[in-house]
């Protein structure tokens, strides 16, 4: 059956940690299902660790689109949260295209957008046009040229109005809130403040739940290590071996080898050629 919000708004009434992680095709995205994780975000992460750009501001809304059904088709039971990217949501009227498209043509079941309380009356909208929403703040990077890539909210005013904008967020509808990039203590205290959970990356323990990066968390993406990423295997090593074996293979001629090669008999073979003049 699959995972709704409501199911993951029981799993904070039950004080049940949430793990979420990132996927962007259908195998991940079957493994990730199979490992029993409740929610995949197809996150414009893969702008950088699918597509090679060195931000999420250059992805599309057709890519995200692209491998959001990637990943429904291989899930049956998370819920999945296809991002909205830059520039996709500037107006309620946009959003709500953008949104739909997610939902109607990539078969997501829930959107995710950046931005403090400038977007609760989008998400209030959204909301009530049926479409499930998961909230951001702290570092978005989508504004990553204008912030940096620096942990937020350390001031007193600025961890003020993050609290102010989950208490909006949450006000307007969202079903949940990405804290990136904050302190560890803020986190803690905002999960404890609101009903519906915080999922953290970057932001301490004390959040309802966490999301980690596909690539990041298996080793995948060799270009930058996130501090806030554990690598629970180095799967480029792995595979970069794999490959090296195979092609000093190829190149001995090992393989194929009788296993992995299919026969015909003998005399077939020369009936063919009898057939071709040879």
């Amino acid at each position: 059956m699959r995972t709704t919000i409501l199911d993951i708004q029981k799993m904070k009434q039950r004080t049940e940690r949430i793990p979420m992680v990132t996927a962007y095709d259908y195998t991940s995205a079957q493994i990730a299902d199979r490992a029993g994780v409740p929610m995949i975000l197809v996150g414009d992460s893969l702008g950088m660790v699918v597509l090679g750009h060195t931000s999420t501001v250059p992805v599309t809304l057709e890519e995200m689109l692209h491998h959001t059904r990637a990943v429904v088709r291989g899930t049956q039971r998370a819920l999945v949260i296809g991002d909205l990217p830059f520039l996709t949501y500037t107006t309620t009227e946009q959003a709500i295209q953008s949104a739909g498209r997610m939902m109607q043509e990539a078969g997501a079941h829930a959107v995710k957008l950046e931005g403090g309380s400038a977007m609760a009356p989008t998400i209030t909208r959204l909301v009530e046009l049926g479409i499930p929403v998961m909230g951001h703040v702290g570092f978005t990077p989508q504004s990553v040229n204008q912030i940096g890539t620096r942990v937020q909210a350390r001031s007193s005013t600025d961890a003020a109005q993050l609290i102010e904008d989950v208490l909006e967020l949450e006000a307007a509808g969202a079903f949940a809130v990405v804290l990136e990039l904050i302190p560890a203590q803020l986190a803690a205290v905002v999960s404890q403040r609101v009903r519906i959970p915080m999922i953290g990356i970057g932001a301490g323990a004390g959040c309802d739940g966490q999301v980690q990066v596909w690539h990041d968390m298996l080793g995948l993406y060799t270009d930058f290590k996130p501090r806030h990423s554990k690598r629970y295997a180095n799967l480029a090593d792995v595979i970069e071996q794999a490959i090296t074996s195979y092609a000093d293979e190829v190149r001995a001629g090992t393989f194929p080898d009788s296993e992995h090669s299919s026969s015909m008999t003998d005399e077939a073979l020369q009936a063919a050629l009898a057939q071709t003049g040879e």
